[in-house]
């Protein structure tokens, strides 16, 4: 890699809002070369050090739930360059069984998460701001969807996170860095055709400014 300092682009949005699926066609436009993606749910704390509220229900919608400090000092080594080995957070899947992910340094380094922009160093380093967002409506009906299937939630379990954790955490930790992104993607609907086409827009926009001075 040259000595160009890579382009960072920071991806936050709401739970159902859409990143997943934003940054699957974003980085169907690259190479593993070109980008490379580090996800703020792979730095979750252990279990045991997450908050638990006053009905006793673990809260995963909090900061201080992320190791904000590790995941700040992995972005810097692949800024410098380096490589980073990460496990992969996945929901119900312990640590001892989760799968070991190294991640290369790439003239591109997406990073991704409900607070990216919240943690003010973390945030100061990104050169562009996306911000996914859809109508409350629409999202929660996709986090039941997600929940139901993929989780095995009742509907009262995903009602709950969603009005004391979710959306709470949403207003207080998210919503307020809305305005400061350079790129707001609305995300209502249940078509993909504008995530597609948007993301093919502003990849073929990096390709022109950054990947051509590499």
């Amino acid at each position: 890699m040259n000595n160009n300092k890579p382009y960072i682009i920071g991806v936050a949005g709401g739970s159902g809002s859409g990143k997943t699926f934003f940054l699957k066609c974003f980085l169907h436009h690259f190479s593993t070369e070109e980008v490379c993606l580090i996800s703020q749910d792979d730095y979750y704390k252990p279990i045991g050090e997450q908050k638990v509220d006053d009905n006793g229900w673990v809260n995963f919608d909090l900061p201080e739930g992320i190791d904000d400090a590790k995941l700040l000092e992995d972005l810097k080594l692949l800024i410098d360059g380096q490589s980073i080995s990460r496990k992969e957070y996945t929901f119900n899947i312990n640590e001892e069984s989760a799968r070991l992910m190294n991640i290369t340094s790439a003239p591109i380094i997406i990073v991704e998460g409900l607070f990216v922009f919240h943690y003010p160093e973390l945030s100061q380093l990104f050169d562009l701001k996306i911000f996914m967002d859809a109508d409350e409506e629409i999202t929660l009906n996709r986090r039941i969807s997600r929940d139901e299937i993929e989780r095995g939630y009742t509907r009262d379990m995903i009602m709950y996170q969603w009005v004391n954790h979710v959306m709470p955490a949403y207003k207080q930790f998210l919503l307020p860095y809305k305005e400061s992104c350079q790129k707001i993607i609305i995300n209502n609907k249940h078509v993909a055709e504008d995530i597609i086409a948007t993301s093919k827009e502003i990849s073929d926009e990096l390709k022109e400014t950054v990947l051509k001075s590499v």
